[in-house]
């Protein structure tokens, strides 16, 4: 396979995923059952802390999974509010002005970074021991994602 037979597939494949990029309103994907049922469970989760020990035979471990499928259901809903559309990853074709929302990004992920850094220090006894540990992850993908966007519309651009 050539190289002019690859950048054509390339071409191909952008195009048929950029094409459903622009949704109107009336055929946005529905986000307000992951909104309410992610909002449900971290409020278990944080205040009513209902739980079965599960097959795991620890509440708290169940504890900790359903705030991680909470998370991850008000990560969609945010997401099909804000795109309009379904998917999970944020193409940098969809933000209106990548530079100012991957600045934003990247203070963002400062600001989780230190939160991970002062509950693992000074909150370990008031919240669960991974807390620090689950926040610098998601601190670290936000910090990555934003460097990645800065390099792409920065020195890395095709212009």
């Amino acid at each position: 396979m050539g190289t002019t037979s690859c950048n054509t597939l390339v071409s191909r494949i952008q195009a048929q995923a950029l094409s459903g990029t622009i949704v109107d309103e009336a055929n946005a994907p529905e986000w307000r059952a992951q909104a309410i049922a992610g909002v449900a469970i971290l409020l278990n989760v944080l205040l009513l802390k209902i739980s079965i020990p599960g097959p795991w035979e620890s509440e708290s471990f169940t504890l900790g999974l359903m705030g991680s499928v909470a998370m991850v259901l008000l990560y969609i809903a945010w997401y099909r509010f804000t795109f309009k559309r379904k998917g999970l990853i944020p193409w940098i074709d969809l933000w209106d002005e990548p530079k100012k929302y991957a600045n934003l990004v990247f203070l963002s992920s400062l600001v989780v970074l230190s939160l991970a850094w002062f509950t693992g220090n000074h909150m370990q006894e008031m919240l669960p021991r991974p807390t620090g540990l689950v926040l610098s992850l998601i601190g670290f993908l936000m910090f990555t994602q934003s460097v990645y966007v800065l390099l792409s519309v920065g020195p890395l651009a095709e212009d």
